[in-house]
């Protein structure tokens, strides 16, 4: 039977300044633990710190540019384009330029700060 999500749940991210994740599927919403499904809206200038996920994550950007950076490249993706980051890969996201990111973040299995491995 299908499960309607009215809305999103609203969580504070990492990184600095201040970005919020809006939920739709996944832990917190939804209660799944499969695949989380949340929107990003990072402000200009944003930066996470560096983690080592133990999932998949399916990044695509809807408006500004998001930098993907890894042990061997940076990538700058932007609006209509996406990337994949492999699980146990080191990245760190990040929207140094103006106008900051939109984007749709797809994690599999489900994101949790307890699998996402953040640095110090």
């Amino acid at each position: 039977m299908p499960r309607l999500m009215a809305a999103p749940t609203r969580i504070e991210a990492a990184g600095q300044p201040p970005k919020f994740i809006e939920e739709y599927i996944g832990r917190v919403n939804s209660g799944t633990e499969a695949l989380s499904i949340a929107r990003m809206r990072s402000p200009a200038g944003w930066r996470e710190p560096g983690q080592t996920p133990e999932f998949d994550e399916y990044t695509v950007v809807l408006a500004g540019t998001l930098r993907v950076a890894t042990r061997v490249q940076t990538l700058d993706v932007c609006a209509g384009q996406a990337v994949l980051v492999a699980r146990n890969e080191w990245v760190q996201y990040s929207s140094p330029h103006a106008g900051g990111a939109d984007y749709i973040a797809v994690c599999l299995p489900a994101f949790s700060p307890r699998t996402a491995h953040r640095d110090p």
